[in-house]
């Protein structure tokens, strides 16, 4: 068993309280990732799992046993860091075997783990090279082989792909999605790349100011962010944004902006805001439905080429607002638009306190 748990975590560093009374429990087997901006917590999170910062309050449980004040190396865990560190005088072979021959395992056994680790990743004809004579990619499957040697319970990766370039982070990411299914591996990773952590996760933790905004599937946290932080911090682009009122029309509530109002009766309310109340509804681009008869208006100002679909931005009621569409676009800068929003997909924050309607 491999399972974590995190349980009313306090860190400081300093006088600064990075991570107040934090708790999250990372299941058996899966591939959790900790998303958020820089300075939000996440990569102190990883590293008090790991042993390396020291906890004000709170405990830290591994395989079911509290590791709070054990040492890394009695925390049965593998570490993947966002630099190599790879040693530059010794070969893959020794870099990857360095941490199992300082602990005095057997040879035979040494070679077995090597040779196993370095088919899984492919490095089997570079185990005589010396880092410098690697491509940024081969250093970081040297990095990620050398903890997968320790055969551990968990493995811990703080933004292992954020030195390399565009192709290789794609490339490593697929790797390292099949690697978790043939491992069948407790991992939990650090980034702030929300691709990284859509495509690899089976669960995903977004973070701010070191507490957790949201727990869920990368469905879930996409689809119903839980507060407007969450909304605004996934996807690509962001979610459009656009305050406004609930009226109430009949027996259906309307969210209206602008003189233009929408139904609200395909909305699945969490709880129900009154008439009246201040409110921010959001939609995903994808959700924005460019076509003659819309209800909205604006006026295109930028056209994004993207290959196999574009993004057309338009100003709205004195903002930018923006739309996916798949193939060519026909539209030209300074084009006036109409557009709908799918009510269905869309999603309601009271503006007092941000939290999900």
């Amino acid at each position: 068993m491999a399972s974590v748990n995190v349980e009313n975590l306090c860190v400081r560093l300093g006088s600064s309280e990075i991570i107040h009374n934090l708790s999250l429990e990372v299941q058996d087997r899966e591939f959790l990732v900790l998303l958020g901006p820089s300075g939000c917590g996440k990569s102190t999170l990883l590293h008090s799992i790991a042993g390396l910062l020291e906890v004000a309050d709170g405990h830290v449980e591994i395989g079911g046993q509290d590791m709070t004040w054990a040492d890394p190396s009695e925390r049965n865990i593998g570490m993947v860091f966002q630099s190599y560190a790879l040693y530059p005088t010794m070969t893959v072979e020794r870099n990857m075997s360095f941490g199992l021959r300082i602990t005095g395992t057997p040879k035979d056994e040494i070679e077995r783990r090597v040779a196993r680790v370095a088919h899984m990743l492919q490095l089997e004809s570079l185990l005589k090279r010396k880092p410098a004579q690697l491509s940024g990619g081969q250093r970081q499957r040297v990095a990620i082989g050398r903890a997968l040697v320790r055969e551990a319970g968990v493995f811990l990766f703080d933004e292992p792909l954020s030195n390399l370039d565009a192709k290789l982070r794609a490339e490593l990411r697929r790797e390292l999605k099949l690697l978790h299914q043939k491992l069948q591996a407790t991992m939990i990773y650090v980034t702030h790349d929300q691709v990284e952590a859509m495509t690899l996760a089976t669960r995903i933790v977004v973070m701010q100011g070191g507490k957790i905004q949201q727990i869920g599937s990368p469905r879930e946290v996409y689809e119903r962010p839980e507060n407007l932080f969450v909304a605004g911090f996934l996807g690509a682009p962001s979610m459009n944004f656009l305050k406004g009122k609930i009226m109430r029309m009949g027996d259906v509530l309307h969210f209206q902006a602008h003189g233009v109002s929408l139904s609200l009766g395909a909305y699945a309310f969490g709880q129900k805001p009154e008439p009246g109340q201040a409110i921010s509804l959001g939609v995903r681009p994808e959700n924005v439905c460019l076509h003659d008869a819309g209800a909205w208006q604006g006026v295109v100002s930028l056209i994004e080429p993207m290959g196999n679909h574009h993004v057309v931005w338009f100003d709205f009621a004195g903002q930018l607002f923006s739309s996916l569409g798949a193939g060519n676009c026909s539209l030209h800068l300074g084009d006036e638009i109409r557009f709908d929003l799918d009510s269905a997909a869309i999603s309601l924050f009271d503006d007092t306190s941000a939290l999900r309607l």
